[in-house]
Parts: structure tokens; C-alpha cells; sequence
């Protein structure tokens, strides 16, 4: 059974940086493909950015598109969330997931829907501060 810890999370100044980790046990990360999500209080959960199981194609949100880059080590059963210049709407719980079992949905837009992930980690927090 495959069981995802999240880490990296923090409290940061508007303009950093964090690196966001995602460990896996049970299977490797090359076999699933992999999401960010965060959620605000209050707020839904929404998609971050998204990565196939080979790493060859991935998807971000609009927020966040060109400040942030996801990517994977199959060796170390890990995916990175790198976020860099930070502003106080990214303040959420960052959560890792996986879609282990085969996609029932098909089409470039499974990949950013929550009910694709079968496998969640518990959120690691990220503050940023103005």
C-alpha cells in the first residue's frame, strides 16, 4: 500500500522561495502520475501542478504558472514542488497525491481534477508573509 508524507512547508517573506518534497513508500513514482493540490482556509481544494509517471508531461495552474516547477526522482520514490517568488495567495496546505489505480477518465484534463487521485498525503503548510 502506498503511503505519501509530505515536507518542505514554512512560513516565508513574499518574494522567496521553498522547495516542497513528497516521499513515497510501497511503489515508485515512475509507475503514477503525480499532483499538487492546496487549499486555503476556507477556500476548495485546487490543483498546483501536475506530472505523468515517466515526468514527461506536466500541467500548472494559471496562479502559479512560471513561478513554480514540479518534477520527480524515481530512485528516491520522491516529486518536488520548487515555488519561487512567493506571494501571500499562495499561503494553503500543500497536498501530494497519486493516481495509483489505472484512470478511469481520460483526456489532458484528468490530470488537474481531484477525483483522479486515489492516494493523499496528510499537507504541509506554507505561509507566506507580506
Amino acid at each position: 500500500q502506498v503511503q505519501l508524507v509530505e515536507s518542505g512547508g514554512g512560513l516565508v517573506q513574499a518574494g522567496g522561495s521553498l522547495i516542497l518534497s513528497c516521499a513515497a513508500s510501497g511503489r515508485t513514482f515512475s509507475e503514477y502520475g503525480m499532483a499538487w493540490f492546496r487549499q486555503a482556509p476556507g477556500k476548495e481544494r485546487d490543483v498546483v501542478a501536475t506530472i505523468s509517471g515517466s515526468g514527461g508531461t506536466t500541467y500548472y495552474a494559471d496562479s502559479v504558472m512560471g513561478r513554480v516547477a514540479i518534477s520527480r526522482d524515481a530512485a528516491k520514490n520522491t516529486v518536488y514542488l520548487q515555488m519561487n517568488s512567493l506571494q501571500p495567495g499562495d499561503t494553503a496546505v500543500y497536498f501530494c497525491a497519486a493516481n495509483i489505480r489505472p484512470p478511469i477518465c481520460s483526456g489532458s484534463g484528468c490530470a488537474r481534477r481531484q477525483s483522479t487521485y486515489d492516494t493523499w498525503g496528510q499537507g504541509t503548510q506554507v505561509t507566506v508573509s507580506s
